[in-house]
């Protein structure tokens, strides 16, 4: 798959879509207005393109029902899934140190 470039809310999928998902999901959540969400970017695509994930970018705020089921607090979040299960979390990555987690969780 490929970097996602924008949020978008149009096709939000619900929960039990993304757990039915096979393989390995980057779900990010966060707005394309938002300050810390431009600046995770070249950090993300860098990682989305080295494990050629599939990304999805989801727009997140009051009453959206997906980041509400992840327990999206702050933007970014970036959850990835393997066959639908979390298995890793970053919130606000600035830097490539700051996805240790996620590539750890790839092994």
């Amino acid at each position: 798959m490929a970097y996602a470039r924008r949020f978008t809310d149009l096709l939000e999928p619900a929960r039990a879509e993304v757990e039915a998902g096979t393989g390995w999901q980057l779900l990010e959540f966060g707005t394309d207005w938002c300050g810390h969400c431009a600046a995770a970017q070249p950090v993300v695509k860098d990682f989305v393109e080295k494990h050629d994930l599939d990304h999805r970018k989801v727009e997140d705020g009051k009453g959206r029902p997906l980041g509400r089921a992840f327990t999206v607090k702050l933007w970014p979040t970036l959850v990835l899934l393997r066959d639908g299960q979390e298995v890793a979390r970053v919130v606000r990555p600035t830097a490539e140190g700051d996805l240790d987690a996620l590539d750890r969780a790839l092994g």
